[in-house]
C-alpha cells in the first residue's frame, strides 16, 4: 500500500454544506490528491449519517416532512426476503435518492482515470446505536436488527468499492465512527467490546475482502487500542484537537506502522477554530505534531505512511469555511512535503 499512497496525500471525510451536487464535486476533484463522494446533508435529510445508509433495512420508515428515519416491526415477511437476498459477498448499491452527491461525482469523473478515490460507510456502531425504533430504542439492542443492519453496512461497502474501482486503480473506503468516542459512558452501557469488535471486523473484511483499503475515522476520543485490533489499514483522527490522546497509543501505533498501515491526521479544524487559523498556524502545529510522534514511536514510518485531512466533514459549515478547511488540508500538505 506505501507505493500506492504517496505521503501526506490529501482527501476528505465525507460530508460537505454544498446544495449543489455538482460544485460539491468540482471544489473536491479541483483540491485533494484523493478525490471522495461528497454527502450532501443540506441538501436532504437522507444524506445525514444514518438515513444514507438505512435505504434496505427491514421495517425501515422514513417521514419526509419532519425528516425521520425509524424501524417499525410488522407482521410482514421483509425480515426473511432480506436474509434471502444475502450471500457471503452480497453488494447492495446507494441510489442516488439517498446519495446524490455520489451520483453527480461517478457521473463527473466517468472518463477518467485515478490512482486512488475514496467512499465511506457510517461505521456499524454508529449505525446501530444511532438508527431506532418506533420506542426510541437503538436497534444495536435488538440482536437480530443490529446483524441486518451490520450486514446492510457491509453489502454497501462492497458495492462502493466494485463501482469506484472501474476509474481507480485502488479505493479507500472510511468507516466513519464518530460514536466512538461516546463509548464507555452511561448512555452505552450494554455495548461491549468483544461485540465491538466483531462488527467494525466485519466491516473491514467486507472492504479488504473486495479489494479496498479499509480506513476508519472518529473525531474525538477513543480507545485506539481496540481499533487498531480491528485490521483496519488507516487511522482517521482529529490532530487539532485531539493529538494528545491519540499520541497515548505511541507503542501501538509503532507496532500499526511497521505493519503497514497509514495514519490519516485531521489536523485541520472543522470546529469555529476554523475562522481564526492561518496556513501558517496549521503548517506550524502540523510539522510539531509530527515531530513529536516520531520521537515517541521511534518510527521513521510517521513520514511515509501518512495522509492528511480535515478533522472532520465540513457538512456544518457554510461553503465559504468549507473551501478554507480544503484549501488549508492542501496547504499542510505542502508544509511538510515542500
Amino acid at each position: 500500500m506505501s507505493k500506492i499512497l504517496s505521503p501526506f496525500s490529501t482527501t476528505g471525510i465525507g460530508s460537505t454544506p454544498h446544495t449543489s451536487p455538482l460544485e460539491a464535486c468540482k471544489l473536491i476533484e479541483a483540491v485533494f490528491d484523493i478525490p471522495f463522494w461528497p454527502q450532501l446533508p443540506k441538501y436532504s435529510f437522507r444524506e445525514s449519517m444514518i438515513p444514507q445508509y438505512a435505504e434496505g433495512m427491514p421495517f425501515l420508515k422514513v417521514y419526509e416532512e419532519n425528516e425521520k428515519v425509524f424501524i417499525e416491526r410488522d407482521e410482514s415477511d421483509q425480515l426473511e426476503r432480506f436474509y434471502e437476498s444475502q450471500t457471503g459477498d452480497t453488494r447492495i448499491a446507494i441510489s442516488e435518492d439517498y446519495a446524490a452527491g455520489l451520483h453527480a461525482f461517478l457521473k463527473s469523473i466517468k472518463h477518467r482515470k485515478f490512482k486512488v478515490l475514496k467512499g465511506h460507510i457510517t461505521g456499524p456502531l454508529t449505525f446501530t446505536l444511532g438508527l431506532k425504533d418506533s420506542h426510541g430504542m437503538s436497534i444495536y439492542f435488538d440482536e437480530e436488527l443490529r446483524e441486518v443492519g451490520s450486514i446492510l453496512l457491509q453489502a454497501k461497502a462492497r458495492w462502493q468499492v466494485d463501482i469506484l474501482k472501474q476509474f481507480a486503480d485502488e479505493v479507500i473506503i472510511f468507516i466513519d465512527e464518530p460514536i466512538f468516542s461516546a463509548i464507555g459512558s452511561s448512555s452505552y452501557l450494554g455495548v461491549t467490546e468483544e461485540e465491538i469488535l466483531r462488527i467494525l471486523g466485519d466491516s473491514v473484511s467486507a472492504i479488504e475482502g473486495a479489494g479496498g483499503i479499509s480506513g476508519i475515522h472518529c473525531c474525538g476520543k477513543a480507545d485506539w487500542k481496540m481499533v487498531m485490533q480491528s485490521g483496519v489499514s488507516i487511522l482517521n483522527f482529529d490532530a487539532f484537537d485531539y493529538f494528545d490522546t491519540f499520541a497515548l497509543y505511541s507503542e501501538e501505533l509503532k507496532s500499526f506502522l511497521e505493519k503497514g498501515g497509514y495514519l490519516a491526521w485531521g489536523i485541520v479544524p472543522t470546529s469555529d477554530s476554523i475562522n481564526s487559523v492561518t496556513d501558517e498556524d496549521i503548517a506550524s502545529l502540523f510539522k510539531e505534531r509530527v515531530s513529536r510522534l516520531h520521537t515517541l514511536t521511534g518510527s521513521d514510518r510517521i513520514y511515509s505512511q501518512a495522509l492528511v485531512t480535515p478533522s472532520c466533514g465540513t457538512g456544518s459549515r457554510t461553503i465559504e469555511e468549507a473551501t478554507k478547511i480544503f484549501q488549508l488540508t492542501m496547504r499542510a500538505k505542502e508544509a511538510m512535503v515542500g
